[in-house]
């Protein structure tokens, strides 16, 4: 079998299975391992696939830069937004992730709302200007594909400051790699601000989920809920439920 239809076999398989053993798939064309993780590391350096220990899981598509990931499933985004605001108590503190659905929540937040909103996003920061809730704003250095503060002086400020909720966004949602994103501070930073906050709930828009990135941010099971825009049906869903994530339906 050559390459170009080996790669095409192992796509089709990531999309329908969700995740690649390579022993497997080397057993199941005749072909040895090595083949297959070379295969695997090519799809990787693509940005097609994630490889991990034993083969590799679907690559996220929420790693493109910031503008492009505006257009990237808008109503899956504003589904999710809308239910995120509803966890969110009239007067408490909530901290808000950065990212393109963090941003769809601040526009959803009504205007009145009168509690506090802590995030290290400028743009989320400026998109809650004509709001009546009070706004602190994490200073650090800015990592700019996400438009978000992060590194030491970034994670130094967060620990100063506790929240009653958090609204997390990562890139992917896997069962087995947990909730991912692509940049190793930034994970450190989410961490950071989910130790802060009583409750974290993962803002889970369609592309996201089922999807994995190199840097795991938490498991499953060590948020309070991912508000996720899929069926509780959905096959991924369903496999989210039983490693221990709480689903909250967008939709």
């Amino acid at each position: 079998m050559l390459a170009a239809a080996r790669k095409e076999l192992l796509m089709e398989r990531l999309r329908t299975h969700g995740r690649i053993v390579a022993k497997e798939v080397a057993a199941e064309l005749g072909l040895s391992e090595d083949s297959i993780r070379r295969d695997l590391r090519e799809l990787d350096a693509a940005g097609l696939a994630v490889r991990v220990y034993g083969g590799a899981l679907p690559a996220s598509p929420a790693v493109v830069d910031y503008t492009a990931r505006t257009a990237v499933a808008a109503e899956s985004k504003r589904r999710v937004a809308e239910a995120a605001v509803r966890l969110i108590e009239p007067g408490s503190a909530v901290l808000l992730d950065g990212g393109t659905t963090a941003l769809a929540v601040a526009e959803a937040l009504p205007r009145p709302f009168t509690g506090t909103v802590i995030t290290h996003s400028p743009t989320v920061a400026a998109a809650l200007l004509h709001h009546d809730a009070e706004i602190l704003l994490i200073g650090g250095r800015v990592f700019k594909h996400s438009a978000v503060a992060c590194g030491a002086a970034a994670i130094e400020a967060a620990s100063r400051i506790s929240a009653d909720l958090f609204l997390l966004g990562v890139t992917g949602i896997h069962p087995q790699a947990g909730l991912t994103t692509g940049d190793a501070d930034e994970a450190a930073m989410k961490r950071a601000l989910a130790a802060r906050a009583a409750e974290t709930y993962v803002l889970g828009s369609a592309e996201k989920v089922g999807a994995a990135s190199r840097f795991c941010v938490l498991p499953v099971d060590a948020v309070a809920g991912i508000v996720i825009d899929k069926s509780p049906e959905d096959p991924v869903s369903r496999e989210l439920a039983a490693a221990g994530g709480r689903l909250v339906p967008a939709r």
